[in-house]
């Protein structure tokens, strides 16, 4: 299985501190040895940094988990290969365009009998379950909204009605953001926190580290994290249930 990790938030924020507990399990506490990625948005675009080599011993992933980029929204994955080989083509996370703005998707789990999943126009570049899903659900969205709906939030509650048929396929826990919007859809295993003032200390479970973020946020600042596993041994971190989706706007559950 591999892991995930998002974030969303009211201000632009860096995701340094999470993504050095995320980087340790790619290969060294974690078995997820088998390439990583992250995705920022900025604005209207995002940037994307992926990599196959194993996350713990990247040099990229050392400069994103020590040089603070600063998003409202984050989509990461550390990778342990199921479908497809080793390589950038099947790294997570996804992008693809739609009604004129970036979407990006992770997934972790394993699909069995997604190859009749329609993709329409969205083609699949590698040979994984997860990116063919993506593509079926891009496709779904554009034959349920031929242009896009006046609510962006009516796409997500429809992607989110979508999943658990594809949960039926085998696991499938799910981030997808197109920048505005975060959706989380467990099926076996995500939690999230949102963290908001009064700020604490806060220290990772797989690395010696810690920080104190009333040091480096203003009382209005909203901050969610949402990660396959809880990333902070000394706070409490929200279980989803599986069959359960959550979507979160600038850094709030809505």
């Amino acid at each position: 299985m591999c892991e995930l990790l998002g974030m969303s938030a009211n201000v632009p924020t860096d995701i340094c501190f999470s993504f050095k507990g995320l980087r340790e399990r790619g290969g060294k506490t974690g078995p997820h040895k088998d390439g990583w990625g992250v995705a920022f948005y900025q604005g209207k675009g995002v940037s994307t940094f992926k990599d196959a080599d194993p996350s713990y011993q990247s040099e990229i992933a050392r400069l994103i988990s020590d040089y603070p980029i600063k998003s409202t929204t984050v989509v990461a994955h550390i990778r342990q290969a199921n479908s497809g080989g080793v390589g950038l083509e099947n790294t997570h996370p996804f992008t693809r365009t739609l009604w004129g703005r970036y979407w990006t998707y992770a997934h972790n789990g394993q699909l069995h009998g997604f190859e009749a999943l329609a993709t329409g126009k969205h083609l699949v570049v590698g040979q994984t379950d997860s990116e063919h899903a993506f593509c079926y659900l891009l496709n779904a969205l554009e034959q349920q909204f031929p242009t896009p709906p006046a609510e962006m939030k009516q796409a997500f509650d429809y992607l989110a009605s979508l999943c658990p048929a594809l949960q039926q396929l085998g696991v499938f826990n799910l981030l997808i953001s197109d920048g505005d919007y975060l959706l989380a859809y467990c099926s076996t295993k995500l939690h999230w926190i949102t963290r908001r003032a009064p700020f604490g200390v806060a220290l990772l479970s797989d690395v010696d580290v810690d920080i104190d973020f009333s040091k480096e946020t203003t009382e209005k600042d909203v901050v969610t994290i949402i990660a396959t596993l809880p990333l902070t041994s000394n706070e409490q971190w929200q279980m989803m249930s599986s069959g359960h989706s959550q979507l979160f706007k600038a850094g709030e559950p809505q």
